[in-house]
Protein backbone atom coordinates (compact mmCIF):
# COMPACT_ATOMS: atom_id res chain seq x y z
CA UNK A 1 0.00 0.00 0.00
CA UNK A 2 1.43 3.47 -1.15
CA UNK A 3 1.76 6.27 1.18
CA UNK A 4 1.45 9.82 0.45
CA UNK A 5 1.51 13.27 1.96
CA UNK A 6 -0.95 15.27 0.29
CA UNK A 7 -0.16 19.98 0.68
CA UNK A 8 -3.77 21.54 -0.02
CA UNK A 9 -5.41 24.02 1.58
CA UNK A 10 -8.62 24.12 -0.19
CA UNK A 11 -10.95 21.29 1.88
CA UNK A 12 -13.58 20.98 -0.51
CA UNK A 13 -10.31 19.81 -2.86
CA UNK A 14 -9.36 17.54 0.20
CA UNK A 15 -12.18 15.80 0.58
CA UNK A 16 -12.50 14.99 -2.76
CA UNK A 17 -8.98 13.66 -2.72
CA UNK A 18 -9.11 11.77 0.39
CA UNK A 19 -12.31 10.20 -1.19
CA UNK A 20 -10.22 9.34 -4.33
CA UNK A 21 -6.99 8.09 -3.05
CA UNK A 22 -8.78 5.96 -0.05
CA UNK A 23 -10.92 4.49 -3.47
CA UNK A 24 -7.49 3.50 -4.82
CA UNK A 25 -6.36 1.70 -1.54
CA UNK A 26 -3.64 4.88 -0.99
CA UNK A 27 -2.83 5.50 2.70
CA UNK A 28 -3.14 9.40 2.71
CA UNK A 29 -1.90 12.28 5.26
CA UNK A 30 -2.54 15.94 4.93
CA UNK A 31 -1.08 18.76 5.39
CA UNK A 32 -2.49 22.76 4.85
CA UNK A 33 0.53 24.25 5.92
CA UNK A 34 4.37 24.04 4.79
CA UNK A 35 5.00 24.00 8.40
CA UNK A 36 2.06 20.85 8.77
CA UNK A 37 4.10 19.39 5.97
CA UNK A 38 7.33 19.65 7.03
CA UNK A 39 6.33 17.89 10.70
CA UNK A 40 4.50 15.37 8.82
CA UNK A 41 7.51 14.70 6.36
CA UNK A 42 10.29 14.61 9.26
CA UNK A 43 7.98 11.98 11.60
CA UNK A 44 7.08 10.01 8.42
CA UNK A 45 7.77 8.19 5.09
CA UNK A 46 6.06 8.62 1.92
CA UNK A 47 5.83 6.82 -1.28
CA UNK A 48 4.90 10.13 -3.39
CA UNK A 49 3.69 13.62 -2.49
CA UNK A 50 1.46 15.63 -4.26
CA UNK A 51 1.86 19.22 -3.73
CA UNK A 52 -0.37 22.69 -4.33
CA UNK A 53 1.86 25.53 -5.29
CA UNK A 54 -0.41 28.41 -3.62
CA UNK A 55 -0.53 27.88 -0.08
CA UNK A 56 -1.29 30.21 3.24
CA UNK A 57 2.55 30.11 4.58
CA UNK A 58 4.15 29.85 0.83
CA UNK A 59 4.75 27.48 -2.26
CA UNK A 60 4.27 24.07 -2.31
CA UNK A 61 8.00 25.09 -4.47
CA UNK A 62 9.78 25.57 -1.33
CA UNK A 63 8.55 22.29 0.22
CA UNK A 64 9.66 20.42 -3.08
CA UNK A 65 13.27 22.48 -2.72
CA UNK A 66 13.77 20.97 0.98
CA UNK A 67 12.55 17.31 0.11
CA UNK A 68 15.02 17.14 -2.52
CA UNK A 69 17.50 17.75 -0.64
CA UNK A 70 17.59 14.79 1.17
CA UNK A 71 15.01 12.32 -1.23
CA UNK A 72 14.15 11.31 -4.84
CA UNK A 73 10.38 10.93 -3.80
CA UNK A 74 8.08 11.38 -6.96
CA UNK A 75 6.74 14.97 -6.57
CA UNK A 76 3.41 15.81 -8.47
CA UNK A 77 2.22 19.66 -8.19
CA UNK A 78 -1.11 20.59 -8.17
CA UNK A 79 -1.91 24.49 -9.18
CA UNK A 80 -4.37 27.07 -10.90
CA UNK A 81 -1.49 28.38 -13.05
CA UNK A 82 -0.75 26.94 -15.93
CA UNK A 83 1.88 29.42 -17.19
CA UNK A 84 5.11 27.89 -18.61
CA UNK A 85 7.40 29.82 -16.68
CA UNK A 86 6.49 28.17 -13.52
CA UNK A 87 5.70 24.68 -15.44
CA UNK A 88 9.25 24.47 -16.14
CA UNK A 89 10.22 26.26 -12.78
CA UNK A 90 8.39 23.48 -11.46
CA UNK A 91 10.13 20.43 -12.78
CA UNK A 92 13.72 22.37 -12.88
CA UNK A 93 13.53 22.18 -8.43
CA UNK A 94 12.77 17.95 -8.88
CA UNK A 95 8.77 18.36 -9.67
CA UNK A 96 8.04 14.79 -11.75
CA UNK A 97 4.89 16.32 -12.83
CA UNK A 98 2.13 19.19 -13.04
CA UNK A 99 -1.74 18.96 -13.62
CA UNK A 100 -3.63 22.17 -13.61
CA UNK A 101 -6.80 23.19 -11.21
CA UNK A 102 -9.20 22.44 -12.42
CA UNK A 103 -8.71 18.27 -12.91
CA UNK A 104 -10.30 15.13 -13.00
CA UNK A 105 -9.75 12.63 -10.66
CA UNK A 106 -9.18 9.85 -12.60
CA UNK A 107 -6.25 11.54 -14.30
CA UNK A 108 -4.69 12.60 -11.23
CA UNK A 109 -4.96 9.08 -9.94
CA UNK A 110 -3.56 7.73 -13.53
CA UNK A 111 -0.54 10.27 -13.30
CA UNK A 112 -0.04 9.12 -9.38
CA UNK A 113 0.04 5.46 -10.38
CA UNK A 114 2.31 5.61 -13.78
CA UNK A 115 4.82 7.75 -11.36
CA UNK A 116 4.74 5.18 -8.33
CA UNK A 117 5.35 2.30 -11.31
CA UNK A 118 7.98 4.07 -12.44
CA UNK A 119 10.05 4.99 -9.14
CA UNK A 120 9.56 0.94 -8.49
CA UNK A 121 11.15 0.42 -11.76
CA UNK A 122 13.86 2.66 -10.80
CA UNK A 123 14.44 1.00 -7.51
CA UNK A 124 14.47 -2.83 -8.98
CA UNK A 125 17.29 -1.56 -11.63
CA UNK A 126 20.49 -1.91 -11.81
CA UNK A 127 22.36 0.48 -9.50
CA UNK A 128 24.87 1.93 -11.72
CA UNK A 129 25.03 3.36 -15.25
CA UNK A 130 28.11 4.17 -16.76
CA UNK A 131 29.43 5.12 -20.19
CA UNK A 132 31.26 8.34 -22.12
CA UNK A 133 32.76 8.75 -19.55
CA UNK A 134 29.40 9.73 -17.60
CA UNK A 135 28.63 7.49 -13.94
CA UNK A 136 25.26 7.19 -12.33
CA UNK A 137 24.67 6.32 -9.04
CA UNK A 138 20.93 5.59 -9.03
CA UNK A 139 21.04 4.67 -5.47
CA UNK A 140 22.50 7.67 -4.42
CA UNK A 141 21.04 9.54 -7.57
CA UNK A 142 24.66 11.44 -8.37
CA UNK A 143 25.98 11.86 -11.53
CA UNK A 144 29.54 12.09 -12.39
CA UNK A 145 31.86 12.76 -15.31
CA UNK A 146 35.62 11.63 -15.49
CA UNK A 147 34.99 11.48 -11.90
CA UNK A 148 34.03 14.97 -11.19
CA UNK A 149 30.27 15.18 -9.71
CA UNK A 150 27.92 17.32 -12.14
CA UNK A 151 25.04 19.38 -10.42
CA UNK A 152 22.12 18.15 -12.33
CA UNK A 153 18.02 19.28 -11.93
CA UNK A 154 16.08 16.45 -11.55
CA UNK A 155 14.21 16.53 -15.04
CA UNK A 156 18.08 16.35 -16.74
CA UNK A 157 18.92 13.72 -14.17
CA UNK A 158 15.64 12.04 -14.94
CA UNK A 159 16.68 12.38 -19.11
CA UNK A 160 20.05 11.21 -19.02
CA UNK A 161 19.57 8.19 -17.39
CA UNK A 162 16.80 7.39 -20.05
CA UNK A 163 19.00 8.02 -22.65
CA UNK A 164 21.70 5.81 -21.10
CA UNK A 165 19.33 2.99 -20.45
CA UNK A 166 18.92 2.61 -24.16
CA UNK A 167 22.22 3.06 -25.82
CA UNK A 168 22.14 3.89 -29.81
CA UNK A 169 18.11 3.31 -29.83
CA UNK A 170 16.78 6.89 -31.26
CA UNK A 171 14.17 8.25 -28.83
CA UNK A 172 11.27 10.43 -30.47
CA UNK A 173 10.28 13.70 -28.47
CA UNK A 174 7.06 12.06 -27.82
CA UNK A 175 8.52 8.83 -26.40
CA UNK A 176 10.96 10.99 -24.18
CA UNK A 177 7.76 12.81 -22.79
CA UNK A 178 5.69 9.77 -22.06
CA UNK A 179 8.71 8.21 -20.33
CA UNK A 180 9.47 11.02 -18.16
CA UNK A 181 6.18 12.94 -17.76
CA UNK A 182 3.38 10.83 -19.06
CA UNK A 183 2.81 14.24 -20.90
CA UNK A 184 -0.81 14.53 -21.94
CA UNK A 185 0.59 17.78 -24.12
CA UNK A 186 -0.92 19.78 -21.42
CA UNK A 187 2.12 21.70 -19.85
CA UNK A 188 4.90 20.34 -21.67
CA UNK A 189 6.08 20.66 -24.74
CA UNK A 190 8.54 19.72 -27.21
CA UNK A 191 9.78 23.24 -26.67
CA UNK A 192 10.45 22.90 -22.97
CA UNK A 193 12.00 19.40 -24.16
CA UNK A 194 14.79 21.36 -25.93
CA UNK A 195 15.58 23.44 -23.56
CA UNK A 196 16.52 20.76 -20.96
CA UNK A 197 18.56 18.85 -24.06
CA UNK A 198 20.90 22.31 -24.53
CA UNK A 199 20.80 22.27 -20.93
CA UNK A 200 21.95 18.41 -20.06
CA UNK A 201 24.49 19.06 -23.12
CA UNK A 202 26.31 21.70 -21.57
CA UNK A 203 26.88 19.94 -18.18
CA UNK A 204 27.66 16.45 -20.07
CA UNK A 205 29.72 16.98 -23.50
CA UNK A 206 33.01 18.43 -23.54
CA UNK A 207 31.98 20.56 -26.67
CA UNK A 208 27.83 21.58 -26.57
CA UNK A 209 28.23 23.08 -29.64
CA UNK A 210 28.87 19.82 -31.73
CA UNK A 211 27.62 17.13 -29.31
CA UNK A 212 29.30 13.71 -29.26
CA UNK A 213 27.07 11.57 -26.65
CA UNK A 214 23.30 13.08 -26.99
CA UNK A 215 22.88 13.59 -30.74
CA UNK A 216 20.18 14.98 -32.30
CA UNK A 217 18.47 12.52 -35.71
CA UNK A 218 17.27 15.43 -37.55
CA UNK A 219 12.82 14.17 -38.09
CA UNK A 220 13.21 11.69 -35.16
CA UNK A 221 14.69 12.50 -32.35
CA UNK A 222 17.63 12.25 -30.01
CA UNK A 223 19.84 9.16 -29.21
CA UNK A 224 22.87 8.51 -27.19
CA UNK A 225 25.74 7.69 -28.98
CA UNK A 226 28.70 5.66 -27.30
CA UNK A 227 31.91 6.73 -28.29
CA UNK A 228 34.51 4.58 -29.11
Amino acid sequence: MSNILLLEDDLSLINGLSFAFKKQGFELNIARTLKEAEELWTDGKYDLLVLDVSLPDGSGFEFCKRVRLTSKVPIIFLTASDEETSIIMGLDIGGDDYITKPFKLGVLVSRINALLRRANSFQAADTELQSNGIKVLLLQGQVFKKGELLDLTAAEYKLLCLFMRNPSMVLTKGQILDKLWDCDGNYIDSSTLTVYMRRLRMKIEDNPSEPQMLLTVRGMGYKWNIIG
